[in-house]
């Protein structure tokens, strides 16, 4: 527990410092010339430096598949959201991310300028229903741009197996837009905790799911969405859980896992 500690009080020392670094670099390059080709490439630096972190200093290694499932032309990627890193798994893929986020998070000196520069949509939740119509602005303007939305559906981090929450932003975004949407489950929740200090060794998973094509109904969009997400996360977790984790696992987690375990005819569970 003490080693493990001290290797991601060290990654977060990594992480962090080069964010600032980062951000204050390429926030004034983008206050000073706007959307460049450095910043796209420090971008890219900084999630495949992160990922190498996690994997070196901690010990969290990446498995990213189904990225065929991902069309060449405009879409919206909808992805599960655990940690931090979703976004440098998911980044590589996305050929060039409109990310949708808080306005808070805009609101920072210098990493609020460098998102800007990088298509980033604002949504400001404390205007309600009046968001709506200024995030659809620009999402438009971004996939005109040759941009791929890439959106976290619940809005937040959410730990492992805890009861899903699907805003209904992501299914309007698929009825005004007429785009694909690509879910994307993944378990990193079980490696780096919402509010865990401790990061755990082990293998993080993502999977690009087949995409929901346009023309579903609002309603049965939301439904189609959720129920890929969650599912194909639940097999990343029950699996990642039977191979066995390094981390403590909370009662309340276990009993949830112990619940996806396949039953076989006759009633009993299975064990793979």
């Amino acid at each position: 527990m003490l080693v493990q500690a001290i290797r991601s009080l060290l990654f977060y020392g990594l992480y962090l410092g080069q964010t600032v670094v980062l951000a204050i670099v390429i926030g004034l390059d983008a206050v000073l010339r706007g959307r460049t080709g450095f910043g796209w490439a420090a971008a890219r630096y900084w999630g495949a430096s992160n990922l190498f972190f996690l994997r070196w200093v901690v010990g969290i290694r990446s498995d990213v598949r189904g990225m065929e499932n991902i069309p060449d032309g405009p879409c919206i990627i909808a992805a599960k959201h655990m940690s931090d890193w979703d976004i440098f798994a998911i980044l590589p893929h996305t050929r060039r991310p409109a990310f949708i986020a808080k306005r808070e998070l805009m609101d920072i000196p210098f990493f609020g300028w460098a998102a800007r520069a990088f298509d980033t949509i604002r949504i400001d939740r404390a205007l309600g229903g009046e968001a709506i119509p200024a995030m659809m602005e620009d999402a438009r303007a971004a996939l005109a741009r040759g941009c791929r939305i890439v959106i976290f559906p619940e809005g937040t981090r959410k730990a492992p197996l805890a009861p899903p929450d699907y805003r209904f932003g992501t299914a309007r975004l698929y009825a005004e837009l007429g785009v694909p949407v690509v879910p994307v489950a993944l378990d990193s929740g079980l490696y780096w905790g919402r509010r865990s200090l401790v990061l755990w060794p082990g293998t993080a998973r993502a999977r690009f799911l087949p995409p929901i094509a346009p023309g579903l109904s609002a309603e049965d969009f939301h439904a189609e969405l959720a129920a890929a997400i969650e599912g194909e996360t639940g097999r990343l977790l029950f699996g990642a859980y039977e191979r066995g984790l390094a981390g403590p696992i909370a009662p309340e987690l276990r009993e949830r896992l112990e619940a996806l375990r396949p039953q076989d005819p006759s009633g009993d569970t299975t064990t793979y």
